[in-house]
């Protein structure tokens, strides 16, 4: 059963009252994840007259993802010494 709060922009005093009817159960979390990518794919990637925002955009997300991730090793490697 879907909640009328999760078609509407939701507003601050609402907050409280969206998340306590949010699921997040190993199943609603993988639902909230599978709605997110359908709307992703249905407002950039299967357009009609489609660009490369759509793709970069996933491309640009999974580099700053890639560069979190490794961060320490990074951090690391830069206060070494060369000489």
């Amino acid at each position: 059963m879907k909640s009328p709060l999760r078609t509407e922009m939701v507003r601050l005093g609402e907050l409280h009252s969206w998340i306590s009817t949010c699921s997040f159960s190993p199943q609603g979390l993988l639902g909230a994840v599978q709605r997110a990518w359908n709307s992703y794919c249905a407002k950039y990637i299967h357009v009609k007259q489609g660009g490369p925002a759509g793709i970069s955009m996933l491309l640009a997300g999974y580099c700053l993802l890639s560069y979190g991730w490794n961060y320490q090793h990074f951090k690391r490697h830069r206060w070494r010494k060369y000489h």
